[in-house]
């Protein structure tokens, strides 16, 4: 009864893997990159993987901004999908061009006048006056160049978004191999200035980083135009912009929490940075390190986490509710088993990893205790996350918000802040406080998905 309640057959591991490796091949390439791109930076000094840390810190929540206000309607194009509807899909594709584009305007105006008041933030901590004036330095160089590709970014997450709201993810992943192939040569030859080109440093990353952006759209709208008899929901796609006002408001409705909760959760992340490097400048750059591996490995949880949310929102979309909660139930433990499985791999690289860098041992020693403290919490991580996915999969996007970023802010966010300004504890133990809080978000996400309240079709 045990296995056939949370072990699917292989058909269905089959499904679930068609679905979710392409995701986990992509982000693994592309996080395998940015390592090389950290370990490329981290050569150069502490200060300019500092700077780049905090700089990339910052635009994080640009990133998670558009991806929760193009999530909220991607909700409707998986459902819409499932019921057969390209109408349907053409609509949601146009609407996550329109917001998105929106939002990068004003975050770009935003961005050219905060970024060095942000950037400050984080260079309270202990550390000489020197290093914080050349820390601050780089991240505004790298940031205000890091601007320019932020347009192409957003309508690579609309068309990416949608195919993979459509179970098409493949393609995706192709665009993002070209481009992290562009961007790997780019950095050899501008950041070090191999082939007679100028050594510019972080300067070189960000515009290497800018180039692949903008070849990754190209593969995406190239290669889903020409492909337009699979991909039905692009014929006719830029006739206009128009979205019904009924449907608009609709897709408003289910982006405003999601972009929300995914603004809100990536400042709460940036926020608790802040309180750690408020202690220790060094702090900066050893939590570089340690989420660059977690990047890396966090990957197989993190792909199967969006397969969640693909898969049951199209069961959901035909109608089965009751096989929607079944796959959703099979597909939470199989992510967890991903993340014990990533956990030890993490667990076991902690001691090695860090030695890769050009950076002092203190920042060393840092980073392998807060890779320690990762690795032994991806399990939960992995929980928390496919209970996320399930949540949004029916459109319950409040429900969410409050699971995700109100949690942030009302338990992990003072945490950290009270353990940074009200207490001696090393970096280390506040990290493992805070991180540790994991574990009751844990038991409000189980009640949360076995309730079952999450489970409707808001297409029909």
């Amino acid at each position: 009864m045990f296995l056939q309640k949370y072990i699917g057959d292989k058909k269905f591991y089959k499904m679930v893997l068609a679905i979710a490796v392409p995701i986990m091949v992509q982000n693994g390439v592309s996080n395998f990159v940015n390592l090389l791109d950290n370990l490329m930076i981290g050569r150069i000094g502490t200060n300019a993987l500092s700077g780049v840390a905090i700089a990339n810190q910052i635009m994080f929540v640009f990133y998670l901004l558009i991806f929760g206000a193009a999530a909220g309607v991607g909700i409707f194009t998986a459902q819409y999908y499932g019921m057969g509807d390209d109408e349907g899909v053409r609509y949601t594709f146009r609407f996550k061009i329109l917001i998105n584009v929106f939002l990068t305007v004003l975050s770009i105006i935003f961005f050219m006048v905060m970024a060095p008041t942000l950037i400050e933030l984080f260079l309270k901590g202990e550390g000489s006056a020197q290093d914080a004036a050349e820390t601050l330095k780089i991240g505004v160089d790298y940031m205000r160049l890091m601007m320019i590709g932020l347009i192409p970014v957003a309508i690579t997450n609309a068309y990416a978004g949608t195919l993979r709201d459509i179970g098409q993810t493949k393609v995706p992943m192709i665009a993002s191999i070209a481009a992290i192939f562009v961007n790997l040569i780019g950095n050899l030859l501008l950041i070090y200035g191999y082939l007679g080109l100028p050594a510019l440093g972080a300067k070189g990353a960000a515009i290497a980083t800018v180039i692949s952006r903008f070849v990754e759209l190209g593969v995406l709208a190239v290669y889903t135009g020409v492909n337009s008899e699979k991909y039905r929901f692009i014929i006719g796609a830029f006739k206009s912009f128009k979205v019904p006002a009924h449907l608009a408001g609709k897709f408003i409705l289910k982006s405003l929490p999601l972009m929300a909760n995914e603004t809100l959760w990536a400042l709460g992340q940036t926020t608790m940075n802040q309180c750690y490097s408020y202690r220790s400048l060094s702090a900066v750059a050893a939590l570089n390190i340690e989420s660059t591996i977690w990047n890396l490995l966090g990957v197989s949880f993190l792909a199967m986490g969006e397969a969640v949310g693909i898969i049951v929102g199209q069961i959901l979309g035909s109608g089965d509710i009751d096989k929607a909660k079944d796959t959703a139930r099979k597909m939470r433990a199989f992510t967890v088993a991903f993340g014990v499985a990533f956990g030890v791999i993490m667990l076991a690289v902690a001691p090695i990893f860090p030695k890769l860098y050009n950076t002092t041992d203190d920042v060393k020693s840092m980073a392998t205790g807060f890779i320690m403290i990762y690795g032994a919490l991806m399990p939960i991580y992995a929980y928390t996350h496919a209970s996320y996915f399930t949540i949004r999969s029916g459109g319950n996007t409040l429900i969410t918000f409050i699971f995700d970023s109100c949690f942030v802010w009302v338990l992990s966010v003072p945490t950290a802040f009270v353990l940074s300004r009200f207490t001696n504890l090393s970096v280390f133990y506040m990290i493992l406080i805070v991180q540790s809080l994991e574990l009751v978000k844990a038991c409000i996400g189980g009640a949360m998905v076995l309730s079952g309240v999450w489970a409707k079709n808001i297409v029909k």
